[in-house]
């Protein structure tokens, strides 16, 4: 799972040049476990790293030069998501 993290982290980095590389990661690791928490919440059976990867990637695609911009706004997420330390790239 860790190459999957890293491919997509990079795809974000690509995407959105804006985030540091410790932001990106931290965004690909919430939009993952938050699908898969919010599948087995829903009683769905795990369909394996590869369907999470594909997911998170199309979230990527669609709404990933905009992410920096979310956290701003909704406080669930703006400690997880303070740059206050990150690595540049």
């Amino acid at each position: 799972m860790t190459d999957n993290i890293e491919r997509l982290t990079n795809e974000l980095l690509a995407k959105n040049p804006q985030m540091s590389v410790g932001r990106a990661r931290v965004w690909v690791e919430l939009l993952w476990s938050d699908f898969e928490a919010s599948s087995a919440k829903a009683g769905y059976a795990f369909r394996g790293a590869d369907y999470t990867e594909n997911l998170v990637r199309q979230l990527i695609a669609s709404y990933g030069d905009k992410l920096h911009e979310f956290a701003g706004r909704n406080p669930k997420y703006a400690r997880l998501l303070d740059n206050s330390d990150d690595l540049l790239q």
